[in-house]
């Protein structure tokens, strides 16, 4: 199946310290380019993997499932790990409940993570009635590109594939069900206005994590796709000072 071109995945050799991108649900690669991009000129190893089913056709994702995604997330931690003493979790609303899930299971494989409006849970009615609706309609209405900034767009499809997003709440349960073993730093940059996930999800997150564990910066000035918008300078700077903050070689 041919990739949208810019939908490609990424990977960059560089330091020690690794970090391992995850894009969102139904978005791409692009989302994240330029965070990558930050985070390769700062010298480190970056891998931003494909999702499957993504970046190609929304007909070609509805065959995917949320256990297909995490298999790649898998892969690519296993690649980056090859190349890197510690590697660092980051990721953009689906992608941050999977990088929430590695870091329950890899444990101290895991150095820390950066949450970009993180989804935890059904808050909204797409993805209420999904289960549902996978049995009336094939597609819906796409969620992608909801920024503020002016001209930007996200590379992302324009529709929803009902079954695939019909495999997020088990997600989302495993995913809470051991969300109390996260024992990684997080940080999490949320936007004040998003208009895909809801409040919801922090009340889950905030729920299983002391607050010394979890700090959490607005963006006063994004919607959800904040790692492309206003905000997003905010975002690269802040995540690389959490990476400094937090791995080994700058505490030795």
């Amino acid at each position: 199946m041919p990739v949208m071109p810019g939908a490609e995945p990424f990977f960059h050799s560089g330091g020690s310290t690794g970090v391992l991108l995850c894009h969102g649900f139904t978005g791409t690669p692009a989302s994240l380019r330029p965070w990558a991009d930050r985070l390769v000129a700062a010298g480190l190893t970056v891998s931003l993997p494909r999702l499957p089913g993504h970046g190609t056709t929304w007909q070609d994702m509805a065959h995917t499932r949320w256990e297909d995604w995490y298999a790649e997330v898998d892969r690519a931690y296993e690649e980056l790990r090859g190349q890197s003493s510690e590697i660092f979790l980051m990721g953009l609303s689906m992608g941050a409940c999977l990088a929430l899930r590695m870091a329950e299971l890899r444990g101290d494989g895991v150095a820390g993570l950066v949450l970009v409006n993180p989804s935890l849970t059904a808050d909204t009615k797409l993805f209420l009635l999904a289960p549902v609706l996978k049995f009336v309609v094939p597609s819906l209405k796409g969620i992608g590109s909801d920024i503020k900034k002016e001209g930007a767009t996200e590379l992302s499809y324009d529709r929803v594939p009902v079954r695939a997003a019909a495999t997020l709440p088990q997600l989302w349960h495993v995913t809470q069900q051991q969300l109390g073993e996260v024992s990684q730093p997080v940080l999490v940059y949320l936007s004040t206005t998003d208009h895909v996930v809801g409040p919801a999800s922090m009340r889950v997150l905030r729920a299983a994590l002391p607050p010394a564990q979890l700090t959490v910066r607005e963006c006063a000035n994004s919607y959800h796709v904040a790692t492309l918008d206003n905000d997003a300078g905010q975002i690269f700077d802040g995540s690389l000072e959490f990476v400094r903050a937090h791995s080994r070689a700058g505490r030795e």
